[in-house]
């Protein structure tokens, strides 16, 4: 894939998921040399923040232009601070993309030797050790960044082929060279937002998949129930305007469009009122799990949606401090390394991702609970009541899982705190916000597993399978593979890791 300069969602799903290579368009590196060059002549005899002054609330002291060199140096090593569990690679491999795009904007001043290694970087997948903690997200991810800039000059630890090797050892298998610091390399690779941008990126395409599987996985259930179809109706969702709600239910009629169990209410409530028993035998409505879905999972793709925006705002933004205006001859120094935007979106996201969870948890319940849905054995159990125990266990799993991400939900982006002798006195905490939003989707991943197992168990108690709809038959023979129909009791943590990982398939 050429680069140039705008990069959509589904551009970092192709490079950072799919391993597609890049290449940088030569309109991109006119561009990045361009800011380069004008940076080198405007920052003489004129005081530039980042380039000859201290960093933060030390940029009132001078530095002699026989220090500025080192001073970048200072800066991205002090701030190789980070601690706690490394990032997965996946999201390294994003954010390194995002900063390669919001470098290449030519608002930087960077020499174009930075976005020629970060290209080889991706391409050979060769991803920097970055840490979950370290970034209050107001410089932007100062702190992570910094490991990032730390691997680019030579220095620093990077995940190679499955191992965690020094960035001096792979440079040198690989034939690279680091960058050598010209202006202010080290302040523009460490100001902006690209390290929770990157978690969030891969955080959305996650929930997209969690989206997916919850629809399936409802439309499974009204199935087993035999539910009447007009809750899913275009006439009835058409009634309220919100297009998340519509698209859902369209999705679900969909999936439920050649089932032979989802039944009309007119075939059967609206004849003979006269010959009906005075206490209806069947439910006349189902339970809110049931009939609601498009109402709950609605403002989730919705939120999704927006959220999918104002990810491809920031990449696509320049998130540095100063910002450099080649076309008006102009530094400009403010604040747009803070993240915000991307901290309250990542709040929300968990937010609907744990309603999208609770969904699961309550229909799950719904199906373990006999005295609720009527037609199967106490927690869906195949075997001897009493004596085996079904899918009693796992659902202890669920709940507490669940409870997680609903304590999880609480918002970062109202925690603030002031650091750095003030000068950061109001934070985004964004870094923080993405990570436990990774925490909640991989929580929700685990609750939706057990969901689909015992789904899959309660379509062979009632002798479903050759009725439900192609896509249920399809989840049905796919999680068949993974574990077999059980009556006698089983170890089942295996199964409920080999299912997680089929879902984020």
């Amino acid at each position: 894939m050429k680069i140039n300069s705008f990069l959509e969602l589904k551009d970092f799903q192709d490079i950072v998921v799919n391993n597609e290579k890049i290449e940088l368009d030569d309109t991109l590196l006119a561009r990045v040399d361009a800011s380069f060059q004008f940076l080198k002549e405007f920052s003489r005899n004129k005081v530039i923040y980042g380039v000859n002054t201290g960093f933060g609330p030390m940029a009132q002291f001078k530095i002699s232009d026989e220090d500025t060199h080192q001073l970048q140096y200072n800066l991205i090593r002090s701030h190789s601070s980070g601690i706690g569990n490394a990032l997965p690679p996946q999201e390294v491999k994003a954010c390194m993309l995002a900063r390669l795009n919001t470098l290449s904007l030519g608002n930087s001043g960077v020499h174009y030797s930075v976005v020629n290694l970060l290209k080889e970087l991706i391409n050979r997948d060769v991803t920097p050790l970055i840490f979950e903690h370290g970034g209050v997200g107001a410089s932007g991810d100062l702190v992570q960044l910094a490991h990032l800039a730390l691997v680019l000059i030579g220095e620093g630890e990077v995940f190679y082929k499955g191992e965690r090797k020094s960035t001096k050892e792979v440079f040198q298998i690989e034939g690279l060279e680091p960058i050598k610091v010209e202006i202010r390399e080290g302040l523009a690779l460490m100001n902006g937002t690209s390290v929770m941008s990157g978690i969030g990126i891969v955080n959305a395409y996650k929930t997209n998949q969690l989206t997916e599987i919850s629809i399936k996985l409802s439309c499974a259930i009204n199935e087993i129930v035999q539910a009447y179809d007009d809750h899913l109706s275009e006439a009835l969702n058409g009634t309220k305007l919100h297009a998340g709600q519509q698209k859902i239910a369209k999705r679900m009629r969909a999936h439920l469009s050649d089932s032979k169990l989802i039944r009309k209410r007119e075939d059967h409530l609206y004849t003979h009122f006269e010959e009906q028993e005075k206490v209806f035998k069947e439910k006349v409505q189902e339970y809110y799990s049931l009939r609601c879905v498009p109402q709950i999972l609605g403002p989730v793709l919705d939120t999704l949606e927006y959220t999918e925006k104002v990810l491809e705002n920031e990449i696509n933004s320049a998130n540095d401090n100063p910002i450099i205006d080649v076309e008006g001859q102009h530094v400009y120094h403010g604040g747009n390394f803070h993240g915000d935007y991307i901290s309250l979106e990542m709040d929300k996201l968990k937010i609907v991702v744990t309603k999208l969870t609770m969904l699961a948890e309550r229909q799950l319940n719904y199906l373990l609970n006999s005295k609720i849905n009527e037609i199967l054995p106490p927690f869906v159990n195949l075997g001897k009541l009493g004596f085996n125990f079904g899918m009693q266990g796992v659902q202890f799993t669920a709940t507490s899982t669940t409870a997680e991400s609903q304590m999880l939900s609480n918002s970062m982006y109202v925690h603030s705190i002031p650091n750095n002798n003030d000068n950061q006195d109001i934070v985004s905490m964004g870094t923080n916000a993405a990570v436990i939003c990774r925490k909640v989707i991989e929580n929700a991943f685990e609750v939706l597993a057990i969901e689909a197992i015992t789904i899959i168990q309660a379509i062979e108690y009632l002798d479903f399978k050759d009725k439900v709809s192609t896509s249920t038959k399809e989840l049905y023979d796919e999680i068949r593979k993974i574990i077999p129909a059980f009556s006698d009791d089983m170890v089942m943590y295996p199964y409920l890791e080999k299912v997680k990982q089929y879902l984020k398939k």
